[in-house]
């Protein structure tokens, strides 16, 4: 008999959550038929709060990055790099601490030159003139990181990057009372200067993710977390000194945004109602002509504290790496997601 997907949440909720190994998922599909959940797997899980993930091909191995920690926020976080050839076994590569605070949120791309970049924000210690400092790592292997250099300003936290033509772009938030959206780019990953000073000049904006068209145009999806704030959708054309904004009608967290190669927009994200979960969705045109809205396609196997995924699109497979607590631990995970035709 084929368990639906509500007898089997009822039956994990029994016998004490999802388990921690690869399984099979036939009935994890949208209301569309083109996303399935091919397998889920606990890829970590040592420290007592293993957080906030982010996901590369990197040559031959899937790199992940996250941050780990006594809690959610505590002054011990540090980012650990893990690696595998094929997703399914994991080992770990580097492990990065700071004396000046907490490591938060590591983004991790591949530079032009072919090395690994590595970002990730400081939350000072108390007392200081700043409260947040972003630093830039490299490495040519993913296990030898260079010294952690700070980029962009005291308190603006650029929370990703992305690479168009050797140039690095990325949004920094303001960490203080004045909560600016702040456009930086880099031509090195370390020397970022300021595009645009407030992109979006209302509200709480903060955590964002990039894509670029083949155009040239930017696609931005926005978390906000002022009171009745949805994800926003912005687009801009070179140089990205004027954007246009779209409300996608739904609370986010975690962005992460993605062109898959048939043209879908999609948006790995934190939900919030009817409960939390991490989730696949689609950027789709709205009722209303010309005004897109975020449809969720697949809930992963997420609760409680949960969210930042990672993506890579690899040979028609999606991997999203990301965080959730579901399991009684929080603890980082990876779903082999077939994302369909």
């Amino acid at each position: 008999m084929r368990w639906s997907w509500l007898r089997l949440c009822v039956l994990l909720s029994i016998l004490g959550g999802w388990p921690s190994f690869a399984w099979p998922a036939d009935d994890a599909v949208d209301g569309k038929g083109q996303v399935r959940l091919l397998a889920v797997r606990k890829i970590w899980d040592a420290a007592p709060h293993n957080a906030f993930t982010d996901l590369v091909r990197f040559e031959k191995e899937l790199v992940c990055v996250f941050r780990e920690g006594a809690a959610h926020v505590s002054p011990d976080g540090a980012i650990r790099v893990i690696a595998s050839p094929d997703g399914e076994a994991w080992t770990s590569a580097a492990r990065i601490e700071s004396k000046l605070g907490d490591l938060r949120d590591p983004k991790v791309t591949v530079a032009p030159d072919g090395r690994l970049h590595l970002l990730a924000a400081a939350a000072l210690a108390p007392g200081g003139k700043a409260s947040h400092q972003t630093y830039a790592w490299f490495s040519k292997d993913g296990r030898n990181w260079g010294e952690g250099k700070p980029v962009g300003d005291p308190d603006v936290w650029i929370w990703r990057i992305a690479w168009r033509e050797g140039i690095a772009y990325g949004l920094g938030y303001g960490t203080k009372e004045k909560r600016v959206l702040r456009l930086y780019r880099s031509s090195d990953g370390l020397a970022f200067e300021k595009v645009v000073d407030d992109v979006f000049p209302s509200g709480e904006p903060n955590e964002s993710s990039l894509v670029f068209e083949k155009d040239g145009t930017c696609r931005c999806l926005l978390r906000r977390d002022d009171p009745g704030g949805a994800g926003q959708l912005g687009t801009a054309a070179p140089p990205y000194t004027a954007w246009a904004w779209e409300d996608l009608g739904a609370r986010i967290g975690g962005p992460h945004l993605a062109r898959l190669e048939d043209g879908r927009l999609a948006a790995a994200v934190r939900l919030h109602e009817p409960r939390a979960r991490t989730a696949l969705c689609w950027i789709e045109e709205g009722p209303e002509r010309g005004k897109r809205r975020l449809r969720e396609a697949l809930a992963l196997p997420s609760g409680g504290d949960t969210s930042y995924p990672g993506l890579v699109l690899d040979g028609g497979i999606l991997w999203i790496s990301y965080y959730s607590s579901h399991d009684g631990k929080t603890s980082v995970y990876l779903a082999k997601v077939k994302p369909g035709e």
